[in-house]
């Protein structure tokens, strides 16, 4: 598949962009059966229709094999939540950190052809006159193009939708700067509407529970800014506790309830992990989570993960960076569990804002709460989220922690335990250590959406994963770190040569996994 580049040209050749592209860039969208603009624009039918390609390729949720080089062998693999026992390219691939160029392009391609397009779309028609569509579409905007720079670093942001020859690529900083002011935007807009008490023009159009709840996508694009916050921390700690208390300080505040959850709710697609795991048998419960979640001895397990078929009764993971033989080898092992199987796509809990808030509050910002009572929030609503009982025992649990993790099959993948925490809040604790406790709860919170936990992983270093056994990068990217980024796409090195050169000015090393982003630093965490 040739994938999309940035021009205008390429942009037009969206698959999922239900558009017609015509000579004039900035009037698309266009209508091709024949209706008048002004019966196309009844209702705000011409604004609209941008919207659902933007829902539907945050993750992408069709077809599945495209979810799985989009993320699924990406994100998900790289922060521990997942493995494959499928020894793709002959077992030379991401897993073992020689990055797929043909894989990798995927995510790149997704978010550019559908949802910095279509909200190209609706800032056209929408800005400046019906400002509740435009700042929607900014929220959903962030809300996929974050986790775009999170993986490539400098991406093309504040130039899209230029026709000049060479499309210059902002640095991370400034992506993220461009964002904060795009929130602003968007709470403002949307704050006036509900203290005006205007109806919504969006519920038809919403494809997440909020239903077109202007102040539930405040309170979302609020907890959206406190998560881009704590990413910039280590490079930016005074703009970091600004803007995370300007979240809180808002009169709407951040997520706080589990019916706040920012989810897709989408009446034809299930979890297309469901897919890749149980049809196709290609993802397996990590070695990770069966040495956190199974040293914990933790209720979410039975939610999370399937025992496995060929021992029953227990949870077994896969180990990430083997030499697989064969399929068949760890294809018995455990499959993702029913929190895949409904329509409905998680993309923020109510948990993470919670946990995030107890590391703010652990930094000393204003987060409303206590490290602790933030902490045990955190894990409150999650084990509520998933229908699961037995949290305050688990709260109060400061015995157990990760164990040995064991491969029945191979011993030569076996993998002693690296982390030490317990679950319950020591007061006498480092911060480093209430910190490692914060980041592992939240990373058991977020399954299965693998991207943050990834890029948290790379922010924190917790929780601490094991080290791949084979590494195929030709020395490109550490073992003992793993992979911190994906290179600039092929699509873009040959559609926009110049473009790409700034951005790799920009990155501050090589066009390789091993290049540490803006925000990843090598400095302490406190």
């Amino acid at each position: 598949m040739k994938f999309n580049t940035i021009k205008k040209s390429a942009i037009c050749v969206s698959l999922l962009a239900a558009v017609s592209c015509t000579s004039n860039f900035e009037d698309i969208n266009t209508n091709p059966e024949g209706i008048t603009e002004g019966q196309y624009e009844q209702d705000f039918n011409n604004i609209k229709g941008a919207f659902a390609p933007m829902f539907n390729n945050i993750i992408v949720l069709t077809p599945e094999w495209k979810y799985q080089v989009q993320q699924g062998l990406q994100g998900d693999i790289w922060s521990g939540y997942m493995a494959t026992g499928t020894a793709f390219r002959g077992g030379t691939n991401n897993t073992t950190y020689d990055l797929v160029d043909g894989w990798n392009g995927f995510a790149w391609g997704a978010a550019y052809g559908d949802v910095m397009y279509n909200a190209y779309s609706v800032e056209q028609k929408a800005k400046g006159k019906y400002d509740q569509f435009y700042a929607l579409a900014l929220i959903l905007k962030v809300e996929g193009m974050h986790r775009i720079t999170d993986t490539y670093g400098p991406i093309v942001y504040s130039k899209f939708g230029t026709t000049d020859k060479t499309i210059e690529y902002d640095s991370q900083e400034e992506v993220y700067n461009l964002m904060f002011k795009e929130l602003d935007f968007a709470v403002t807009d949307l704050t006036k509407r509900v203290d005006a008490g205007e109806a919504s023009t969006f519920a038809t159009t919403d494809l997440t529970a909020y239903k077109g709840d202007y102040k539930k996508w405040v309170k979302f694009a609020n907890s959206l800014r406190l998560r881009l916050a704590m990413r910039i921390v280590k490079k930016n700690p005074t703009l970091a506790k600004a803007e995370a208390e300007k979240a809180l300080a808002h009169k709407f505040g951040v997520m706080t309830s589990n019916d706040d959850i920012f989810k897709v709710v989408s009446p034809n697609f299930t979890n297309p992990i469901a897919t890749i795991s149980g049809a196709w048998g290609d993802i397996r419960m990590s070695a990770d989570m069966e040495s956190i979640m199974g040293g914990y001895e933790d209720p979410r397990l039975p939610v999370f993960f399937k025992t496995s078929a060929q021992f029953p009764g227990q949870f077994k993971g896969v180990r990430t960076g083997i030499e697989i033989a064969a399929k068949a080898d760890h294809v018995d092992f455990s499959e993702i569990g029913p929190i895949v199987t409904s329509k409905e796509i998680v993309l923020m809990t109510t948990a993470e804002v919670y946990l995030l808030r107890a590391e703010g509050a652990l930094r000393g910002w204003n987060m409303g709460g206590t490290a602790q009572s933030l902490y045990e929030l955190g894990i409150t609503n999650s084990f509520a989220q998933h229908g699961v009982s037995g949290v305050a025992a688990y709260i109060a649990d400061n015995t157990k922690t990760a164990k040995d993790y064991v491969d029945p099959n191979f011993p030569v993948n076996n993998g002693a335990a690296l982390n030490t925490v317990t679950i319950a809040w020591d007061a006498a604790d480092s911060n480093e250590v209430k910190l490692q406790k914060i980041i592992t709860q939240k990373w058991i919170a977020g399954f299965p959406e693998g991207q943050e936990a990834w890029s948290e992983y790379r922010r924190t270093g917790y929780p601490k994963l094991l080290p791949v056994l084979k590494n195929t990068s030709g020395g490109k990217i550490s073992t003992a770190l793993g992979v911190r980024r994906v290179n600039f796409v092929q699509s873009e090195k040959d559609g926009n040569a110049g473009g790409v050169a700034t951005g790799l000015a920009k990155l501050g090393g090589p066009d390789t996994g091993g290049t540490r982003l803006w925000w990843d630093t090598t400095g302490p965490n406190f």
